[in-house]
């Protein structure tokens, strides 16, 4: 046995759960909520724990910049450094930086490790995560695409891999995280070649509440026309747009429930929503010059068998062909819903961010 303590820290949370990476079993989880003081809420955690003690205790990190590529074993200048990149990622960094030193504190000794969302993508080439913007900019404000749930993206390409047989090196693949957050990414022989996220989790899909892809002039018009400061439209932006801000709620089985009432505004969401994936989907195919496999991962993904037939549909002549009778099969494994006769397969890919943290960390201790 070989117990690593997942963290997942937030401003006012504290996510915990204890898996053994040998059995990949997990062997106790909790939530602490209305979080003021991390130290407090590890102190809770820590009367709760039930099982082993861990051999480590591994952190996701949203933000790890340029800097970071892969986990990293958390020293008194890597917190730093965290800390540091809470500029671009200000509503997640701090709160994981008070969830390190809380666990530092109350774990003395045991290695503690920074699994980062973005240290996936960082294996991007220049011609994926440069904007065409000023150079002088982009060095100075570190202004380039970062791309998020790198955990999920790496989890789930590399069990579908071997799902499938083919050696990670050689497996291309577009891997799609449709929760109430989404992106996708193109994977190239097993790594990340291009994702739809960016400097920030707000661009590339239509989300939940976030637009997705959007003008950037946006911005300054609603500042000129309509009087908004920079805050209040990053707000609308990011919490009130999106699927939220199409059809007035952001859970998509609420939507497709209205949908199926005929409500115009909810019918359109959908239809926006599952064009902007295939835009995506065809994209990437194209970059990549061919795919093994098109994923399904998330909340949604994983979930929605309607989401997944209308995005798959009129893909044949990409070799994508999805199996109406597998497609509506519930299950908590790994699930191949393309025809026999789909060139390429179709995939389902329940994602395990937490599992994933502990074996990369484990690595390390």
């Amino acid at each position: 046995m070989k117990p690593i303590l997942v963290i997942n820290s937030g401003s006012s949370s504290l996510k915990y759960q204890l898996i053994d990476v040998l059995s990949e079993q997990s062997l106790a989880s909790g939530l602490i909520e209305r979080v003021t003081d991390h130290r407090v809420a590890f102190a809770e955690m820590l009367a709760k724990l039930d099982g082993p003690k861990p051999a480590a205790t591994g952190h996701r990190v949203v933000h790890g910049g340029a800097r970071f590529s892969e986990p990293t074993l958390i020293t008194p200048q890597v917190l730093a450094d965290i800390e540091a990149l809470s500029s671009l990622a200000p509503l997640h960094n701090p709160g994981h930086v008070a969830g390190i030193r809380g666990a530092i504190d109350a774990f003395p000794g045991l290695p503690q490790v920074a699994v980062f969302d973005t240290a996936f993508h960082q294996t991007m080439p220049a011609s994926s995560y440069r904007y065409a913007i000023s150079a002088d900019l982009e060095e100075r404000y570190q202004i380039r695409r970062y791309g998020f749930h790198g955990t999920s993206h790496r989890y789930v390409s590399r069990k579908a891999a071997q799902h499938l047989g083919i050696e990670p090196s050689l497996f291309n693949a577009v891997v799609l995280h449709l929760g109430n957050g989404a992106s996708a990414c193109a994977i190239k022989g097993g790594k990340s070649f291009d994702t739809s996220m960016g400097l920030t989790p707000l661009q590339g899909l239509v989300m939940g509440t976030r637009t997705g892809d959007i003008d950037a002039a946006v911005v300054s018009y609603l500042g000129r026309v309509a009087g908004m400061g920079v805050d209040e439209i990053d707000d609308q932006l990011n919490k009130h747009s999106g699927l939220k801000g199409m059809a007035g709620v952001s859970d998509l089985r609420d939507i497709e429930a209205k949908a199926a009432a005929g409500d115009r505004r909810a019918l359109e969401a959908i239809e926006v929503y599952v064009q902007r994936i295939k835009h995506y989907v065809g994209a990437y195919i194209a970059e990549l010059g061919g795919i093994d496999a098109l994923i399904f991962t998330a909340g949604v993904g994983e979930n929605s068998a309607h989401i997944r037939s209308l995005v798959s549909s009129n893909l044949e002549w990409l070799g994508i062909e999805i199996d109406p009778d597998l497609n509506t099969v519930r299950s908590q494994d790994i699930r191949d819903v393309a025809t026999a006769n789909s060139r390429v397969r179709i995939l389902v890919v329940p994602t395990n961010e937490e599992l994933e943290i502990a074996v990369q960390v484990a690595k390390l201790s």
